[in-house]
């Protein structure tokens, strides 16, 4: 099967190439600004703005699936409109389209969010996530919607790296203690979004540990695994702060959970665990 990556030179993208690779798929991914480290991959440029980009490139590679990890933060036109561009043209050559999405969507008001809870956004950011959700499953019905949490795993993702460097002393900021979310590792969401592309999968799904933990907490997990000084983790209440969000969102992954073989880990289990792998999954 021939997967197109979009965002694959990113944290998310990396770890799906890698195991689109391993699972012997035909796999290219996009980039937009340099390529990944994937040698093995045919990258290409893609600007999620441009429909006729975006058109040529789903043209040349006439992938069977699409998975969308890119990001884009709060900038509209990229994070809103541009997954809803590719999900047009992904409908236009009948191709499956995974598309990830953020807890981003929701205000925390109600604390617990199954797949049914409707988003209520009270960020730029969870705004543009919110609308593309809602325009890519109006323009390709068959696509599938996967919100996740915070992204951990291999030392490599921006909490992880924020955590040493707050543990050194090399940079500013502290650790909310009332910020709470369900922390995901990489290796095991990768795994999950193949399988539900795999399974024909529509509509929304969450893909998300089962763990409910604040960023402090997450911090002195890291630590403790990384064998840093969790005592030098400096604490803080977002309530207090000018940063706008969410304070407590919890992701209920079980409805998703039920129908996949891949294990989705708890943060306590994967941070005090050396195996970084997932449930073995086989080719799709």
């Amino acid at each position: 099967m021939t997967v197109l990556i979009v965002g694959g030179s990113g944290f998310l993208g990396t770890e799906l190439v890698r195991k689109a690779n391993t699972a012997g798929h035909t796999t290219v991914a996009t980039y937009a600004t340099k390529p990944g480290p994937a040698s093995s991959t045919a990258w290409r440029h893609l600007d999620l703005r441009d429909a006729g980009s975006l058109d040529a490139v789903l043209s040349e590679v006439r992938p069977q699936l699409v998975l969308n990890a890119s990001s884009g933060s709060a900038h509209w036109p990229t994070t809103a409109e541009g997954p809803i561009r590719l999900a047009m043209a992904a409908a236009k050559y009948g191709t499956r389209m995974v598309h990830i999405s953020s807890d981003a969507v929701f205000s925390g008001s109600q604390v617990h969010y199954d797949e049914s809870s409707l988003p209520d956004p009270i960020t730029p950011y969870g705004a543009a996530k919110a609308a593309a959700e809602t325009g890519v499953l109006a323009v390709h019905p068959k696509a599938a919607v996967a919100r996740t949490s915070l992204i951990i795993g291999h030392g490599r993702s921006v909490h992880e790296k924020a955590v040493h460097e707050l543990a050194d002393g090399m940079r500013d900021g502290v650790l909310f203690t009332d910020d709470i979310r369900c922390p995901v590792h990489v290796t095991d969401l990768a795994a999950a979004l193949l399988e539900l592309a795999a399974a024909d999968a529509t509509g929304v799904h969450h893909l998300a540990g089962p763990d409910a933990v604040s960023r402090h907490e997450l911090g002195i997990l890291i630590a403790e695994r990384d064998g840093l000084d969790a005592s030098q983790l400096p604490t803080g209440l977002r309530a207090a702060s000018t940063l706008p969000g969410a304070l407590d969102v919890r992701l209920d992954s079980r409805a998703t959970q039920r129908g996949l073989r891949t294990t989705l880990r708890g943060a306590r289990q994967f941070l005090h665990s050396t195996d970084v792998t997932a449930t073995p999954l086989g080719p799709v």
